[in-house]
């Protein structure tokens, strides 16, 4: 078992600095979460990229942002820039409710204790920086500014936000998984002079006086027009959402109070062997030795646990994933897979359990385009809404062998899936013989061997009308594989459920289709444990539907529940089955004389 010394870490002090010989640094990372040196945190994943540059980089956690700011002085001046990011989820997400009600808690901080970061890290602490150590370049990533890149509804302030490096006031933008524009970015500022920022690294975003447009250039409506006209940012959308996907992106142009935003078109995803040097950096696993005998939840859920791949090409309305990530699916080698669970099994508290072998998609995992020339021209948002691409390969067989290589490790007791899974891939008959064979195999193998007792599927809705809005296949394919795992659990002899996930107040949903939700999902014994109010959150299609009211891809008008009563009334349909709610759920199905759903959910005596 490996001893650490605190070298081991990035440094967090001009102390441990000097521990490794350095009186300069090259690169200062903020980042409004906890320091945790494990690959699912963005900021060390991030500092071992710019490490292995051969930089000296260090990490300053969860600044103080109210008292005299000594923490954005304490390690001095980067020769090259500071990194700046509100953490490894959106920061508004992490402090606030559907209902905009402050939480009580962050899983990110020491304790998980709550008010350690501001709302909008980013931009707060890239102004407290410029405020210090004017003609330092600061450079912002991670997803809350990925996501806020161009003009974007803000639904805590209820109001539409220019990009954000229009109120942070930051010299660059990363967007989406960082690794190869922060190296790029490095290598290039190293051969410049001081102070100086490249404006041409692929996926960078910057903020222009002016502009021309060049060939191919796509120029949207502007900040101010989609003010203006919210169906302006409708159209906006789509584009966004169309280039964010394709391999041959153009650059995007958007004026915003007499400057322009400009979009570059991002890097080409990571090959398999450059995702394995990413994982293959030397990452303690560990929070900082700061925190010794606190608790970091975050890091708790994902301690033992392997991210196999990124992306995701499910497309779905509501997630960032596809946007920040990519809708390519890059998976990890087997071998790397193998050899990070091998380091795993040697930490203390590793008791054989691996927790999750996941990602955004557990069972993804190797799927790609059969003919990649296609894929280079596709402008499809999901492969697999409405229908599956006949260019996609669904293939488990790789997945197969990886869990079976995982299984046969020294001291490796059992793995879990943890993430979801898409169940309509599990049902999906290709007409390839083998792959439909590995599909049934795969699906009885996680099933009898990898759910903890409960599997984690997500059909969102019972309605197909909001489905299709949701871009999810359609409830029957969820009846049809819950199904599927009952049978194969009593043929196992397991007494396994499903867990499913539900939303309300989707764009599209409406008082009528949650009160049919409760009743679908009475009729399957379901008491729903698992559910959210949809929350917008910026560059997501439901978001864009909700803000402005319509479909960006058809232009046809959505209705959403918008109030707090609307909400409220909706989420109460998850909850039938509590005394408290049932008089009230009456009167809403009597309102809507809808006296069959009453029936079946209350009994003749209703």
């Amino acid at each position: 078992m490996k001893e650490y010394r605190l070298t081991d870490w990035l440094p967090t002090s001009l102390k441990e600095a000097r521990l490794r010989g350095w009186e300069e640094l090259d690169v200062i990372l903020f980042t409004g979460d906890a320091y945790v040196d494990h690959p699912s945190f963005g900021a060390a994943v991030i500092g071992r990229v710019l490490e292995a540059e051969g930089l000296r980089v260090a990490v300053v956690p969860q600044p103080n942002w109210r008292d005299d700011l000594r923490d954005f002085r304490k390690l001095g001046r980067p020769r090259l820039f500071f990194g700046v990011t509100a953490g490894a989820m959106d920061s508004m997400v992490n402090r606030y409710t559907a209902a905009r009600r402050i939480r009580h808690d962050d899983a990110y901080t020491p304790g998980g204790r709550a008010g350690m970061r501001p709302d909008y890290p980013t931009i707060v602490y890239t102004q407290k920086l410029k405020q210090l150590w004017p003609g330092v370049p600061v450079i912002v990533g991670g997803i809350e500014a990925s996501m806020r890149r161009l003009a974007h509804y803000d639904y805590w302030q209820d109001r539409l936000r220019p990009g954000i490096l229009a109120d942070c006031g930051a010299d660059l933008l990363v967007y989406g998984m960082g690794e190869k524009p922060i190296a790029e970015l490095a290598r290039r500022m190293r051969e410049m002079p001081a102070g100086q920022v490249p404006r041409d690294v692929p996926q960078t975003v910057y903020l222009a006086r002016r502009v021309m447009p060049q060939d191919g250039d796509i120029v949207l409506a502007g900040y101010e027009e989609c003010l203006a006209d919210r169906r302006k940012q409708a159209v906006n959308f789509r584009v966004v959402e169309e280039e964010s996907n394709r391999r041959e992106a153009r650059r995007l142009l958007q004026e915003t109070g007499g400057r322009c935003m400009v979009v570059n078109p991002p890097f080409a995803p990571m090959a398999t062997e450059e995702l394995d040097a990413v994982y293959a950096l030397p990452y303690t696993r560990l929070p900082h030795p700061r925190y010794r005998g606190k608790r970091i939840p975050a890091f708790e859920t994902v301690q033992f646990s392997v991210t196999l791949h990124r992306g995701c090409f499910g497309g779905c309305a509501f997630c960032t994933i596809s946007a920040h990530q990519g809708k390519e699916v890059v998976s990890r080698s087997a071998r790397s897979v193998v050899e990070e669970v091998r380091r795993m099994a040697e930490m203390p508290g590793f008791k054989g359990y691996v927790s999750d072998l996941g990602g955004p998609s557990a069972n993804m995992y190797g799927m790609h385009g059969v003919r990649p020339e296609l894929c280079r021209r596709c402008k499809r948002p999901s492969c697999i809404h409405p229908s599956a691409c006949p260019n996609l390969c669904t293939d488990h067989g790789p997945l197969l062998a990886l869990y079976r290589a995982v299984d046969a490790l020294p001291g490796v007791k059992k793995s879990f899936v943890g993430s979801g899974v898409r169940y309509d891939l599990l049902l999906l008959r290709s007409g390839n013989a083998e792959w439909d064979r590995t599909r049934r195999e795969y699906a009885r193998q996680l099933i009898t061997r990898h759910v903890g007792g409960r599997l984690k599927v997500a059909p969102e809705h019972t309605s197909d009308a909001v489905l299709r809005l949701m871009r999810k296949p359609p409830f029957g394919q969820f009846r049809e594989f819950k199904a599927m795992f009952d049978s194969i659990c009593r043929e196992a002899g397991l007494r396994q459920q499903i867990v499913p996930y539900f939303i309300s107040s989707h764009p599209g949903c409406g008082d009528e289709d949650m009160a049919a939700l409760a009743a679908a999902t009475k009729d399957l014994r379901f008491r729903l444990e698992q559910v959210q109010d949809f929350t917008p959150t910026p560059m997501t299609l439901s978001t864009e539907m909700y803000y402005t009211g319509l479909d960006p891809w058809t232009m046809r008008p959505v209705a959403c529940a918008r109030t707090p009563q609307e909400k409220l009334r909706q989420r109460m349909f998850f909850f039938w089955y509590l005394p408290e709610n049932r008089r009230a759920i009456l009167g809403e199905l009597r309102r809507m004389g809808r006296a069959d759903l009453a029936m079946k959910l209350y009994g003749r005596r209703f």
